[in-house]
């Protein structure tokens, strides 16, 4: 080998590089899933909502149990988690209220879909475990308005 040529050429090194990334600093399991997942709302004309409080409960990978509270401009997304055998049920609020659109998202189950009541209410039962995000479809008189939350690990 010669002085200073320990790869014959860049390719080599980038190989051997990518090698010991993968083998000292693998990335995160799921992470591909959870990409994919966030992914799936890119066609859609959405504002997103920021992760406002959480309770001491609420962590940022995995929230078993506890409050979590969602904010993006005129609008307030408050969700209360209670494990429920296998699953979680979710009660939530919405402020201002009123009979908005809601959809659960759960990576690799179908979506739940339910409606607000006029006090900004709902309830949503036997939500799986899994990379979650809550959207809310608000009808406004001249346009539909979507607010989708950072994705939760339930």
């Amino acid at each position: 080998m010669n002085e200073g040529s320990t790869f014959p050429d860049d390719q080599t090194l980038l190989v051997e590089l990518d090698r010991l990334v993968h083998e000292l600093d693998p990335p995160p399991e799921g992470l591909v899933e959870r990409v994919r997942f966030a992914l799936e709302l890119e066609n859609l004309d959405v504002e997103v909502a920021r992760w406002e409080r959480a309770d001491e409960l609420a962590g940022v990978r995995s929230v078993a149990q506890g409050t979590i509270t969602f904010t993006v401009s005129d609008l307030t997304v408050m969700i209360n988690l209670t494990k429920v055998g296998r699953g979680h049920r979710i009660d939530g609020w919405l402020v201002p209220e009123g009979e908005y659109g809601v959809e659960v998202r759960v990576a690799g189950h179908d979506s739940v879909s339910t409606v607000a009541d006029d006090g900004g209410r709902f309830v949503l039962h036997d939500v799986p475990r899994g990379t979650t995000q809550i959207v809310v479809y608000i009808d406004g008189n001249s346009c539909r308005r979507t607010v989708v939350t950072p994705a939760v690990v339930l």
